[in-house]
């Protein structure tokens, strides 16, 4: 009887050894600033913003590799740009990349956040 007793504390102990083990944090592969400010600085440099626009739809692509049944269609540099935009200036003092996720979530028809 004594080991059915001690069951449940036994699982509550492991599942708060299982809940404070994390992920590993994610690493992004881009620009040395991946600010916000730095994309909205891009704005009178056509080949900066360029870059960037091409380093998103990179990114997309990895999305699609990674998320094949919940892939993002085909979009527009000009609506990647606008999306972007609209990103930073809701978050002056975030991440670009962060807008990319958006992005993924937005237009692969999944509506969810990626999980970071």
């Amino acid at each position: 009887m004594r080991k059915v007793s001690q069951l449940p504390m036994i699982a509550l102990c492991a599942g708060l050894l299982a809940g404070s083990v994390q992920a590993a944090p994610l690493n992004i592969l881009g620009f040395d600033d991946m600010s916000c400010a730095a994309w909205i600085a891009s704005k009178g440099d056509a080949d900066q913003r360029n870059l960037y626009v091409v380093w998103i739809r990179g990114f997309l692509t990895g999305h699609n590799y990674g998320q094949q049944g919940q892939q993002v269609s085909s979009i527009s540099s000009g609506t990647i740009e606008v999306n972007v935009n609209s990103y930073c200036a809701q978050h002056p003092t975030g991440l670009f990349s962060d807008a990319a996720f958006r992005l993924s979530d937005q237009f692969s028809g999944r509506n969810q956040p990626l999980r970071k």
